[in-house]
């Protein structure tokens, strides 16, 4: 049976107490996954405090760039083995992980390792008191061991567009990965014992949050910042143990997002649109749309239209030609999701369609499978316009006004992401200026430039990444001034 090990200080290392890693599609175990105890958190933290006083803490910027297009290329090399063992641990369909997850988690370093090689510091002549001068110039330095913990949805990419910059800037990184998806941060670790990367560089600790490494990650005292993707309760006490030492946090948590669909926006496309931010990875997605409000003279229209899309997509396993949704992550989730199927028809929803799961054959009936669903007719106080579902479902509301529209989509405890179709310039730009997100799309979503900032507001996440904006979390600034 595959064993999924821990990677500490350049090696490989079982424990005794082990799990089992569960195929969304059918339930099988895929393998034994080693649990790491504090023992081994206080191991991975410790031989990154090492590294940091070791080679790679004396590494010049040209050479680490050049080990991080080593740690891109070698992904790209072994793009099928990285493919595979995504597509095990989520389920998600071949056509998606192929062209999102893989390469983008390959290009992440690269992205990084260019941008540290290129961002210039500041610096600032002064006039001094005693009629001299003085010379002002900024110094970044690493901030040091830093804690990624990881979700389960896009485990690669998501990994590292934190390990990417983290390492770009010189840092080290002990990553606890999502217990649901342990395969491709195992991987990542045979990637860098091949390029060459120093040991204790980069670490990986496997196990559960609290009691577990999550937890004794979050509060190690040697850990000098934390970077968090996942449920905003999740995030809420990891910034709880961060608060002990004042140690810096980076969060991108939780959304409810609202799809804005005006009258004279491109109706096709806007159709395409949110049905790509509805469904899309069976709807595990964060900045996935779980409401949409769409203005009233095409309401109907677009229900239906909707309506026919969803039920156009194919749900099976990811190998089988032109599937468009898989499973969701475990069994746990399906229930969570299909929880709220419920409430929705006990609150008074009319189900345009789906509203529980699918038949599948064979084995695959023991998979995670859910319908995608649609919901009409529920008021804003509803639970599954409130309350974040991660599932392939949306609730379509109409609006009459662009003040109307904005209101709606800002009345929520989230802020991550919004996307608004329209073919008027004028209400793109007013709206974008109005709502309450870190990102909103205009006639597109999920389309993302790797230089821009990204993040949520309200209880969706503090900070910023990407870009020059990830030096901000990944390095401290330091001052010098020099008198003449």
């Amino acid at each position: 049976m595959k064993q999924f090990l821990n990677f500490i200080d350049g090696e490989f290392v079982a424990t005794d107490k082990t799990f089992a890693n569960r195929a969304p599609v059918d339930n099988r175990v895929l393998g034994l996954v080693h649990e790491a105890g504090r023992a081994e958190v206080d191991a991975a933290v410790a031989a990154a405090r090492a590294a940091l006083k070791g080679e790679w803490g004396r590494m010049p910027v040209a050479k680490r760039v050049e080990l991080l297009y080593a740690v891109a290329d070698e992904i790209n090399r072994r793009f099928d083995d990285f493919l595979a063992a995504e597509i095990a641990d989520t389920g998600k369909p071949l056509s998606l992980a192929s062209h999102i997850d893989i390469p983008r988690g390959a290009a992440n370093f690269k992205v990084f390792a260019d941008i540290i090689k290129n961002v210039p510091a500041e610096t600032f002549e002064m006039a001094t008191p005693d009629g001299g001068q003085a010379l002002n110039y900024a110094v970044r330095t690493p901030v040091g061991v830093v804690g990624v913990v990881c979700p389960w949805n896009l485990p690669l990419l998501l990994m590292t567009w934190k390990v990417g910059p983290a390492l770009a800037c010189g840092n080290t990184v002990v990553v606890k990965p999502s217990e649901e998806t342990p395969a491709t941060a195992t991987l990542l670790g045979e990637v860098m014992q091949k390029v060459g990367m120093p040991k204790g560089v980069y670490n990986v600790v496997h196990g559960f949050g609290p009691d577990s490494a999550g937890a004794f990650l979050t509060q190690h005292p040697d850990v000098d910042a934390i970077t968090f993707t996942g449920e905003t309760r999740t995030g809420e006490a990891i910034m709880a143990a961060a608060a002990k030492g004042v140690r810096p946090v980076s969060f991108e948590l939780g959304g409810k997002n609202a799809g804005i669909v005006f009258a004279d926006a491109d109706f096709d496309k806007a159709v395409a649109g949110i049905t790509r931010s509805a469904f899309e990875n069976c709807g595990q997605v964060c900045l996935g749309t779980e409401r949409v409000y769409v203005q009233r003279p095409i309401f109907e229209k677009f229900v239906q239209a909707l309506k026919a899309k969803a039920e156009a997509l194919k749900i099976g396993p990811s190998e089988e030609p032109g599937v468009g949704l898989g499973p969701l992550i475990s069994a746990e989730h399906r229930d969570k999701v299909l929880s709220y199927y419920r409430k929705a028809v006990e609150q008074g929803a009319t189900v345009v369609t789906g509203g529980g799961v699918p038949k599948m054959s064979g084995a695959l009936a023991e998979g995670h499978w859910v319908q995608p669903t649609i919901w009409t007719g529920l008021p804003e106080s509803a639970a599954v316009i409130r309350e974040e579902i991660f599932g392939p479902c949306c609730h379509i509301a109409p609006f009459d006004t662009e003040e109307e529209a904005i209101a709606l989509a800002n009345a929520t405890d989230y802020g991550l992401a919004t996307t608004v179709w329209t073919q008027n310039l004028g209400t793109a730009h007013r709206v974008a200026r109005q709502v309450e997100v870190g990102i909103c799309w205009i006639n597109s979503w999920f389309l993302r430039d790797l230089r821009t900032a990204f993040g949520g507001a309200k209880a969706s996440g503090i900070g910023r990444e990407g870009g020059v904006h990830s030096l901000e979390f990944y390095t401290e600034l330091r001052n010098v001034c020099v008198k003449l």
